[in-house]
C-alpha cells in the first residue's frame, strides 16, 4: 500500500507516566513508521511550551495543558486545532486516529478521515464499575463520536459494551487487538527466574484488583512459603478519601507478611523484560479492562500468567491452555491459581510457551501492523466513495 501520513491523538506518549493508550501508540507508532509511513503523535501535556521531538521515525508533538482551571477543553481544543491544521498544510494528514474522547475539539467537518478506537472510555469505565457517567464528559464523548467517520476497538469485548452504551449499533466496529513487540518481551534463561516470585505490573488502583491479590497472599504463602510479590506501577489517589492507595494497602498487610510484599513504584518502561523475566508468575486481576496491556507482554515473555475471568480476559488466553484465568473479586479465587503454578513447575513451563505462542500469533507488532494497514486502506476507499 502506498505510505500513509496518520496523526495519532495521544495526551501520554512514553517517556514520563504513561498506560495503555501511551504504550499502545507508541508500538504502533513505531511499527507504522518502519513500514515507511509518516507517524505523527500529538497531544496535551503538563507542559509550559511545545515540546517536539523524534522517536523511532515518530514525530512526537507536546503541547502545553491550559493553565487556568476549567479552561481546558476549549484553550486544549483550540492548540490541537491550531496544531492539526499547520501539520496539515505542511503535509496532507490522511488519517487522524485517537481514543473515545479525543476527537470532541475537533469540526465535524475538519478534512481529514478520523478514526475512533476505543479503549475504553468514560460511559464505558462508568457503567462497568457501577458508577453514574459524569454528565460533561458524557457530552464531550457523545460529540467525539459523532465526529468520527470509523471505529475500531482493542477487543470484542469492549465493542460490544461500548455499542450498548451509545448509539453505535448500526455501525461496524472493527476489532484490532492491541500489539505487544514479542522482540523486546521475549523469554530468557529460566535461571534468571526467582523461585516463588509474583509480580504484578499495572496502575496500583482498586479496578486492577490488586487489593484481592494482597488479600491472597496468607493463603500462597500458608502453602508456598517462600514466595513474594513484587507491585511495579505508578500510585493512584483514592477518590475516597483523597489519598494514596498504595499507603492504604501497606496499612492493610499483616506485620507478619510486610517483608514478602514490597512495592516499587514506576519503572522505565526498558526495565520490564528483566523485571518480567525474574517472576515465577505474573497476576494481572484486574475487575475490568479494555485489553491489558501488560498481560500480553507477560505472556510475550514466556512467563505462566493469571488474568480476570470478566471483561476481556477470554480474549487474552484460553484457560489452561495459555493461562489461568481467575475470578478477580474472590482472593480464594487468585490464591488457588496462583499456588498451582508456583506448586507446579512443569506447569509454568508449559503455559509459559503457550502463552508466548500465542502472543506471536494473535498480538506480535508484526501481525498487528499488517491488519491495521489493511484497515486504514479500507476506511480511506469507503471514505472516497462517499
Amino acid at each position: 500500500m502506498k505510505p500513509l501520513h496518520i496523526c495519532f491523538l495521544c495526551n501520554e506518549y512514553p517517556p514520563g507516566i504513561h498506560g495503555g493508550v501511551g504504550s499502545f501508540t507508541q508500538t504502533l507508532g513505531r511499527a507504522l513508521a518502519a513500514r515507511g509511513h509518516r507517524i505523527t503523535a500529538v497531544g496535551i501535556y503538563p507542559i509550559r511550551r511545545v515540546i517536539e521531538e523524534k522517536d523511532q521515525g515518530v514525530q512526537v508533538i507536546r503541547l502545553p495543558h491550559a493553565f487556568l482551571p476549567r479552561t481546558g477543553f476549549w484553550i486544549n481544543g483550540d492548540r490541537l486545532r491550531k496544531a492539526l491544521s499547520q501539520i496539515h498544510r505542511q503535509s496532507p494528514i490522511d488519517i487522524i486516529d485517537g481514543p473515545e474522547l479525543s476527537l470532541a475539539f475537533l469540526p465535524k467537518r475538519f478534512p481529514v478521515l478520523k478514526i475512533i478506537r476505543m479503549n475504553g472510555g468514560h460511559h464505558f469505565f462508568s457503567v462497568t464499575l457501577g458508577k453514574r457517567p459524569d454528565f460533561w464528559k458524557s457530552w464531550k464523548e457523545k460529540r467525539s463520536f459523532r465526529r468520527a467517520d470509523f471505529f475500531c476497538a482493542v477487543s470484542r469485548f469492549i465493542a460490544q459494551k461500548t455499542q450498548s452504551l451509545l448509539p453505535l449499533e448500526r455501525l461496524p466496529v472493527e476489532i484490532l487487538y492491541n500489539p505487544v513487540d514479542t522482540q523486546f518481551f521475549s523469554p530468557r534463561s529460566r535461571e534468571k527466574e526467582d523461585d516463588g516470585l509474583i509480580l504484578f505490573v499495572g496502575t496500583v488502583c482498586e479496578k486492577k484488583g490488586i487489593r484481592q491479590l494482597i488479600q491472597a497472599m496468607p493463603q500462597i504463602i500458608s502453602k508456598v512459603p517462600q514466595a513474594r510479590l513484587r507491585v511495579v506501577g505508578r500510585d493512584w489517589k483514592d477518590p475516597r478519601t483523597g489519598e494514596s492507595y498504595i499507603r492504604y494497602l501497606q496499612g492493610s498487610i499483616p506485620e507478619s507478611l510486610r517483608s514478602q510484599i514490597f512495592f516499587e513504584g514506576p519503572i522505565e518502561h526498558s526495565m520490564l523484560p528483566d523485571i518480567i523475566s525474574k517472576a515465577a508468575v505474573c497476576v494481572y486481576p484486574s475487575h475490568i479492562e479494555a485489553f491489558g496491556i501488560a498481560c500480553l507482554e507477560g505472556m510475550a515473555a514466556g512467563k505462566a500468567v493469571v488474568t480476570s475471568n470478566t471483561g476481556p480476559g477470554p480474549e487474552v488466553l484460553q484457560d489452561e491452555i495459555s493461562g489461568l484465568l481467575c475470578n478477580p473479586f474472590d482472593p480464594r479465587s487468585i490464591a488457588g491459581k496462583v499456588i498451582s503454578l508456583l506448586t507446579d513447575p512443569g506447569l509454568r513451563r508449559r503455559l509459559g510457551e503457550q502463552a508466548r505462542l500465542r502472543a506471536l500469533n494473535l498480538f506480535s507488532i508484526d501481525a498487528l501492523a499488517e491488519r491495521n494497514e489493511i484497515f486504514y486502506q479500507r476506511c480511506l476507499e469507503e471514505h472516497s466513495r462517499g
